[in-house]
């Protein structure tokens, strides 16, 4: 900021303050926010009540013996009339040289209506409750780099009304996911955050140091096993809206930090959780979009209204790549198809790992419309039940929609034995270095081994959200994780 606009301001923060004894004061007398006062504009105006209200400076124009203003809280804005006539000169020329867009004010008065035919406060009284030393940047109207709207997400926030509805728009998606559950008997609960062994997903976890207890732990990067510990305790039905961490790249789809919800119901099947899970998927997109169902990302229009489709795993990618993954076939084999294919990978990439990167860029790509993808593959799904018709098959399923996954399910894998080889498969997979394939969690095995019932299990993250707002996932969160700006 330059500095001759940094004196000026701190010389009308001078003024201000001698005035009124603080620029920043704790309290203020607002009796009703701007959009109530609009709400009830025919019968304030009509009593000629006083009213204060508050706001940010948004617009002003001084106009010698009178001047307007408009001021703006989170509900609604409004214009101030303020007149040497009713507020007295000293008051108003107070406020005509030391106001500017972004301060804040409260201001009393009388709701009237201008010749322009514009509802208004007439003021009678003001006092300043915030004075901002920085202006506001007028580039932040329509800026297009997307990385410095992140970085000074407030800038955005207070210059773009759009954004600030995606984030009411975001609070009513959780809400609504949060209430479904409640409505269909979940118990909501907390797990840690911190883990000794990361698990639940195939992901690179974030480790800290744990001071007081002088050990390492994971930042969790799923919510699947500590839930289904509780399933071992007891609880039939539980879920968990909170923060996972995994440490992969970012991009349009994937961030390092991102919001997840995962249920666990026991003596659920697959097909059951299926059901349920379109029932929720629908009555968010009615709740967050509308009853029109419809919706577009990227140039592709979506219909939710309609029953998701049963896509097969096997059938597809047999069709997009001439692989038929009912055969032996290899590891080998499979890279020679990516390189024909242009796919790229990673030397280390087992067969799991090689079928899930072609599937990716084959089959997923032609999946537009909201459908369930299903019979996955045993190698691509380390925590799920092995189908008892096709052992090379698991009971899972995956909404996909717009070329993306947007959630996993799984009837759950309860067989201990099974689950220790699974874990002992994806070691060996990490020693030959995919640090996203998982660890084995010994006390997660012994859980287990208690006895857990059968159970159907899914989770999704805020992409479903990013899908229906057309936007990345970095644009719907909030504060997104962005790389340090250089001072060079």
């Amino acid at each position: 900021m330059r500095e001759d606009i940094l004196n000026t301001k701190l010389e009308k923060l001078a003024h201000l303050e001698k005035a009124f004894g603080t620029a920043y004061p704790e309290q203020t007398s607002r009796s009703l926010d701007n959009a109530e006062a609009l709400l009830r504009f025919d019968e304030l105006s009509a009593s000629h009540e006083v009213i204060c209200l508050v706001g940010r400076v948004r617009s002003f124009r001084p106009m010698g013996k009178i001047a307007f203003a408009h001021i703006e809280d989170g509900q609604g804005k409004i214009q101030l009339f303020l007149s040497e006539k009713v507020l007295g000169k000293e008051k108003l020329k107070l406020f005509a040289d030391t106001i500017e867009m972004g301060d804040f004010v409260e201001a009393h008065g009388a709701l009237f209506t201008t010749k322009q035919n514009e509802k208004t406060l007439e003021v009678s009284d003001w006092k300043i409750l915030s004075k901002s030393l920085r202006p506001i940047p007028t580039e932040f109207y329509g800026l297009k780099d997307e990385e410095e709207l992140l970085r000074r997400r407030y800038l955005d926030l207070l210059m773009n009304p759009e954004t600030r509805e995606l984030f009411v728009k975001k609070n009513l998606f959780w809400q609504t996911v949060r209430a479904f559950l409640a409505g269909e008997k979940f118990l909501e609960v907390q797990t840690p955050v911190l883990e000794h062994i990361p698990g639940g997903a195939e992901a690179e976890p974030f480790k800290t140091h744990h001071h007081a207890l002088d050990q390492d732990f994971y930042l969790r990067i799923s919510l699947e096993l500590p839930l289904k510990r509780l399933l071992v305790g007891g609880y039939e039905r539980v879920f968990e809206i909170g923060r996972v961490f995994r440490n992969e790249g970012m991009d349009r789809e994937h961030l390092q930090e991102f919001d997840h919800v995962e249920f666990y119901a026991a003596y659920m099947d697959m097909e059951s959780g299926m059901r349920l899970t379109e029932k929720m998927f629908q009555a968010v997109v009615r709740k967050v979009v509308g009853e029109t169902m419809q919706t577009e990302y990227e140039g592709m229009k979506i219909d939710w209204s309609k029953p998701f489709p049963r896509i097969d795993y096997f059938t597809e990618f047999k069709k997009e790549t001439g692989i038929d993954l009912s055969s032996d076939i290899s590891v080998d084999e499979l890279k020679k198809k990516a390189d024909e294919l242009g796919v790229k990978y990673e030397p280390a990439y087992g067969k799991g790992r090689m079928i899930d990167t072609l599937y990716k860029r084959t089959v997923r790509q032609k999946l537009i419309q909201p459908c369930f993808l299903v019979g996955h593959p045993l190698e691509v799904s380390p925590l799920a039940k092995v189908d008892p018709k096709d052992p090379r098959r698991v009971l899972r399923f995956q909404p996909v929609v717009a070329k993306s996954e947007v959630g996993n399910g799984f009837a759950e894998l309860n067989d201990p034995e099974d689950q220790r080889k699974r874990f002992e498969e994806q070691m060996k997979l990490r020693a030959q270095g995919d640090v996203e394939a998982q660890m084995l969690d010994e006390d997660f095995l012994q859980a287990l081994e208690y006895g857990m019932p059968p159970a159907c299990g899914f989770g999704m993250s805020e992409r479903f959200f990013a899908i229906l707002m057309n936007r990345s996932v970095r644009e719907t969160v909030i504060f997104p994780l962005v790389k340090e700006k250089s001072n060079g």
